[in-house]
């Protein structure tokens, strides 16, 4: 059997580094695998083979040092590991052969943000931000130290969990940031650069029941017939409120990349930035009106959210979602809502008036554009547009 054993070589001239390196001995062959770590002698525990974390300035660099030698020694082990599974037959100069050789994504840090790079150039901007905020969380917890693809293991995830417990995050974000970085994990599997060993069994993935977020057809009445034409911002995150409302709950996203070409022959068709499903929606007349009221006349885009042609369009429009969210919860004060008013308020309000108006939930999913995110998409059938467009006006006509 293979053995790894650590060793350290002073430097031959006083008071500078040595070197660490790995000492491989199989079938009485020894070879070395030299390191960039670099450290003084006595930073150097020679009896136990470790780097001694002294006082002085370097604890930060020698607990990396440290660190490295820790994951060296693990993925060193696997691959011994591998190799003896696959039958025995190797020697000393496999197992440096194989340690050289690229990780190509191997570690669970580096195989996420390719992951990320890629969802960038594919144009998935959100989802890439969703995998960044579960990586930094991630990387919050490893205090920035890395860990192979092998290492990630249940004991591991539990520890996570609890880590992000401990700090009070609440369950459903737990489930987020667990199930985002267990898709990038069985991604890993998928490319066969590790096994399947289901770390994520044992956290929780599930979602908790929330506030409803919902609110009754005559709420939105409410909202329809306040006056504030003294208050422009207000009036405009209205507006965008029943836009998003009219448009069987549009997000804000979609809304804000919708482009005036989009509109022909009094029919409204854009692709879902999120799943990227192709809608039709039939233009009405209240519609028109927010257009007609707050004409866009700088951007090929229909509503004014994207309106500097020099600036960024992402930019444009996450600042115009913040602004009339703010808005909104006014707009709530004024109606006496006693729940905070959003822009997703009105797709879930959408749904649930649809529900109480007896659509079936078939025309319900297909109009909002489900994809696989939800359990009703599963046993849905293409729907004729004409059948969901008489769902919307049946909503619209009442207003």
């Amino acid at each position: 059997m293979a053995t790894v054993k650590v060793k350290y070589r002073p430097s031959a001239q006083e008071g500078k580094e040595g070197t660490i390196f790995y000492r491989i001995i199989h079938n009485r062959v020894i070879r070395q695998i030299r390191t960039d770590y670099r450290i003084f002698r006595e930073e150097w525990d020679n009896d136990k083979h470790a780097v001694i974390i002294t006082t002085g300035g370097r604890e930060a660099f020698l607990s990396t040092v440290s660190g490295g030698v820790t994951r060296d020694l693990r993925r060193l082990d696997i691959l011994i590991g591998r190799l003896e599974s696959d039958g025995g037959n190797f020697t000393a100069d496999d197992v440096v052969e194989k340690f050289q050789e690229p990780t190509d994504g191997q570690y669970f840090f580096q195989f996420m943000e390719e992951v990320i790079a890629r969802l960038e150039r594919l144009g998935k901007t959100r989802t890439s931000e969703t995998y960044t905020a579960a990586l930094n969380s991630f990387m919050r917890f490893r205090e920035g130290r890395d860990v192979l693809l092998d290492e990630i293991d249940s004991d591991l995830m539990e520890e996570y969990e609890a880590y992000l417990k401990g700090y009070g995050v609440s369950l459903n974000t737990v489930s987020f940031y667990n199930r985002i970085l267990r898709a990038a994990y069985n991604r890993a599997v998928e490319k066969g650069l590790t096994t399947q060993r289901h770390p994520f069994r044992n956290v929780y993935t599930g979602m908790e029941k929330t506030l409803k977020r919902a609110i009754p057809f005559e709420a939105i009445r409410r909202i329809k017939g306040l006056d504030l034409s003294l208050k422009p911002a207000l009036d405009f995150a209205r507006d965008m409120f029943l836009f998003s409302f009219y448009t069987r709950g549009m997000s804000f996203v979609d809304m804000a990349y919708l482009r005036k070409s989009d509109l022909k022959n009094g029919m409204l068709s854009y692709r879902r930035k999120k799943t990227g499903q192709q809608l039709h929606i039939r233009w009405e007349r209240c519609m028109q009106e927010i257009v007609e009221k707050h004409p866009n006349v700088t951007t090929e885009y229909l509503l004014p959210i994207i309106t500097n042609p020099t600036a960024s369009d992402r930019k444009q429009y996450e600042n115009a979602l913040h602004l009339v969210n703010r808005k909104l919860k006014l707009v709530a004060e004024m109606t006496g809502l006693p729940v905070p008013l959003t822009m997703y308020v009105s797709r879930h309000s959408w749904a649930s008036t649809a529900k109480r108006k007896n659509v079936p939930l078939s025309v319900i999913s297909e109009g909002m554009g489900h994809d696989s995110e939800t359990t009703t998409q599963i046993y849905l059938a293409s729907l004729d547009t004409s059948v969901i467009d008489e769902a919307n006006k049946l909503i619209l006509k009442d207003l």
